[in-house]
């Protein structure tokens, strides 16, 4: 089944629960501990705690907005009704495919954002492998009552809007955090920020739903200017502690402080997080539902914030590839992926089969200095053979191409509109 009819199925039947009956103004943030290795996979209940403001979708609570490698359901302990669930990524399903999760276990922190609930409820996690199998899975109580969920009036962190689409409860708002800015490079930080957003919003869909977006800066400045880039032997005591050479992939940048990132957010009202490292290397990542961490001061700025936006908003794959990869176990090309942008064939339906004109040839051919249909060209996914996607390039393939495809910017509007109408 396509994550695409999953979404629209998981609520057949059911009655979608009214978020003023089951839900108070608030959000509940639950702190997870993904641990184990290839062979044994566990969750870990870390903490629980509340802030002042919810700023997610008050409508369609009880769907997916997309299947993702980690889903969160939450039930009423009293009827056992579905009031609302979500999905995300992690570095721990990543980390699972490396070599090193072979024979050393490890523990990623995750952090999952949910509405309060008024009555107790129960709450099930669960991971997925790459055959989109449960692969580990837990279920706990959660109770509003519960005095050990923290409670703190929190001071937010100076922070400037830097583009208003609507109010919080309506757009889909997004949380811009400096790392390695010095205290006296906020400035630079703002003006980094907004040709983040500048570039994200000059990209189709978003161009056109720049009403549905909020965009936040906050001013988390570290006491050292640039990251951390262990193959330089160079360690950086910055505000999120983000490294390059993640996974022992020099590019990569990322984070394992998940917690102290949705920390600095407290009394801001966030969805989504990027993360911009004031660091002239080139790098990034970018994890479904988790966040964005991209560099500012390299030349690719632009292209690559707009690109990890991809992953860490829409759920997008990487469309690049390696010629002579036929197979990995990320992507196993008897799967069908659960991203919308690219397809083994296995279950293509509900994807972009509606834009593909009927005599189009598979695989796509691409014809030098001609206008390319929509199709299936092969190549995605890091795999070069057995994945497709529907454009010869796309945002999600490349630095220099201009825009995102056509079933990057189909996913991206349907997205849009889960998650705001």
């Amino acid at each position: 089944m396509t994550p695409i009819l999953y979404l629209l199925l998981s609520a057949a039947g059911l009655t979608a629960p009214a978020f003023d009956d089951n839900f108070t103004d608030r959000t509940l943030r639950i702190d997870y501990q993904l641990c184990g290795d290839k062979s044994d996979r566990q969750i870990f209940l870390a903490g629980m705690k509340t802030d002042s403001i919810w700023a997610g979708r008050r409508h369609r609570l009880n769907e997916l907005p997309l299947e993702g490698r980690g889903q969160l359901t939450m039930t009423s302990a009293e009827t056992g009704d579905t009031l609302y669930r979500t999905s995300f990524c992690s570095l721990f399903t990543e980390w699972l495919d490396t070599d090193e999760a072979t024979s050393t276990p490890r523990a990623f922190e995750h952090t999952v954002l949910v509405p309060m609930p008024k009555a107790p409820v129960n709450i099930t996690v669960t991971l997925t492998d790459p055959h989109r199998r449960p692969a580990a899975t837990i279920t706990h109580p959660a109770d509003p009552a519960d005095i050990l969920i923290e409670r703190r009036n929190i001071t937010p962190l100076p922070h400037r809007y830097l583009h208003r689409g609507g109010d919080s409860d309506k757009a889909i708002d997004v949380a811009i955090l400096a790392e390695g800015y010095s205290h006296d490079q906020l400035e630079l930080f703002y003006a980094d920020a907004l040709t983040a957003v500048e570039s994200i919003l000059s990209h189709q869909p978003f161009a056109d739903r720049k009403e549905d977006f909020n965009f936040v800066a906050v001013a988390s400045t570290s006491d050292v200017e640039d990251v951390s880039k262990p193959k330089y032997g160079q360690w950086i005591d910055s505000a999120f502690g983000s490294h390059f050479s993640t996974f022992y992939s020099d590019r990569y940048l990322t984070s394992r402080n998940v917690f102290k990132i949705n920390d600095t957010l407290r009394g801001i009202p966030y969805e989504h997080i990027i993360i911009l490292a004031n660091t002239p290397e080139y790098g990034g990542g970018g994890i479904y539902n988790s966040y964005t961490l991209t560099t500012s001061r390299h030349d690719a700025f632009r292209p690559v914030v707009t690109h990890e936006f991809g992953h860490s908003f829409g759920g997008l794959a990487d469309e690049y590839f390696y010629e002579n990869e036929a197979y990995t176990n990320e992507y196993p090309v008897n799967t069908e992926p659960w991203e919308q942008n690219v397809t083994t064939l296995t279950d293509f339906k509900g994807k972009w089969e509606n834009l593909i004109e009927a005599d189009t040839p598979v695989p796509t051919v691409i014809s030098e200095g001609a206008d390319n249909p929509t199709g299936l060209y092969e190549g995605g996914a890091y795999v070069a053979k057995g994945i497709y996607r529907s454009s010869p390039d796309c945002r999600m393939k490349t630095n220099t191409a201009t825009h995102f495809c056509p079933a990057c910017q189909l996913a991206l509007t349907r997205l849009i509109d889960f998650y705001t109408r």
